[in-house]
């Protein structure tokens, strides 16, 4: 497969009529979500690699709209608009464009609008079941359409939770570790951070001033931030307010009572992100190692292996899959389990599906509390491109 290659309308129709023929075939209604999106909704929550690359613009009445840059979120839309309670479980399916800002213009396998094919089903109870059931559902697709020689990656997003819940440090750096999980970079930075100097660089009029604010008195607090905003001539006119202000700079002043993470908790996390391997002696290891360091993750390490043993059983093979603790970084709408179809050595251009669970997505939408969910995208452009390319 080349970035040259291209493909044929008219094998690209076929190749989704028979998508979504199987998908509808196992109970997945077919829904049309809308091309155009209220733009706050993908800038919140889809993560920074996605955030720009995402077409807004803002239409005549001043409405800050964009082109769906995938199908997850309208879908959950449209699930909302017919269950606003978000006690009811459905299956929907979908095959449709979807619209990406691509450098220079993108290429046959990074094109600025592709088509997705894919399913979510959304509040189903059993959760393992039903990671299992689309995880081998989208597998068993494009397989159906030509593809054979390709890797199933997986990992655990639940399972970096349970490890920094388990961790004996404040809850300030957990929220901070979980923020920037999504960025590599800038965690790795964070954790060198937190293992030196937790309050980091201060200058002397910033440290002056955190000397002064007192946690238990937030009003009084707030007071001396604003005076000191004043008297520098900043606004307030930016994207924090001054009670997010004052609370960053409390958390930094705790910062400076606080011993910096150990170097064993360091090598731990370390150590932790680089798992990868067979699902089986993936998980293995990660509960020794954080059974040596005391740690106990309890229900996701459970959950984890109950989830290989649905796949055994949707004949989905272990030998044929990798874990990879780190995957799964990119959007940050996932919370769970995560899977990715790609062909070898192809880069971004060989990332055939993708999917995974995301249990707090359908809340920060408007649903009255978190609904269970998971789903998958096709990229099918890319997909014909593999089977016409020989990649079979």
């Amino acid at each position: 497969m080349t970035a040259e290659t291209s493909v044929s309308y008219e094998a690209l129709q076929a190749q989704a009529n028979s998508i979504t023929d199987l998908f509808k075939g196992r109970g997945f209604e077919l829904v049309a979500p809308a091309y155009l999106q209220p733009a706050d909704l993908f800038l919140d929550r889809m993560g920074e690699a996605i955030r720009g690359r995402t077409y807004v613009f803002t239409d005549l009445d001043g409405a800050e709209l964009c082109l769906r840059p995938d199908v997850t979120l309208p879908a959950c839309r449209v699930y909302l608009e017919r269950h606003p309670k978000g006690d009811v479980e459905a299956r929907y399916c979908y095959n449709g464009p979807a619209f990406r800002y691509q450098p220079g213009g993108g290429d046959a396998m990074r094109p600025r609008e592709f088509r997705q094919a894919g399913i979510e089903h959304i509040g189903g109870g059993d959760r393992e079941l039903s990671e299992a059931e689309v995880t081998g559902l989208v597998v068993e697709a494009v397989k159906a359409a030509g593809l054979k020689d390709f890797n199933l990656r997986i990992g655990d997003l639940g399972l970096f939770e349970a490890l920094i819940q388990a961790l004996d440090i404040p809850e300030r750096w957990r929220l901070r570790l979980r923020h920037f999980f999504w960025r590599p970079p800038v965690f790795r930075d964070l954790l060198n951070q937190l293992a030196t100097s937790p309050a980091g660089s201060l200058g002397e009029v910033e440290a002056a001033l955190i000397i002064t604010l007192d946690p238990s008195d937030i009003s009084a607090s707030e007071a001396l931030v604003s005076a000191h905003l004043e008297k520098a001539g900043v606004p307030l006119d930016g994207d924090r307010s001054l009670s997010e202000i004052t609370e960053r700079l409390l958390g930094r002043s705790a910062d400076m009572e606080t011993p910096p993470l150990s170097a064993g908790t360091v090598k731990l996390i370390e150590e932790y992100l680089a798992v990868s391997g067979s699902p089986r002696a993936s998980l293995f290891l990660i509960s020794e190692m954080t059974g040596a360091a005391g740690l106990d993750l309890g229900t996701a390490l459970q959950a984890a292996n109950a989830r290989l043993d649905q796949f055994e059983e949707h004949s989905l093979g272990l030998d044929e899959i990798v874990f990879n603790s780190e995957f799964g970084r990119d959007l940050e709408y996932y919370t769970g389990h995560v899977f990715q179809i790609e062909i070898p050595g192809e880069g971004r251009s060989g990332q055939i599906a993708g999917g995974g669970r995301y249990d707090d997505l359908l809340q920060s939408l408007g649903a009255p509390k978190p609904v269970p969910a998971v789903g998958s995208a096709i990229h099918t452009e890319r997909l014909l491109a593999a089977v016409q390319g020989g990649a079979i």
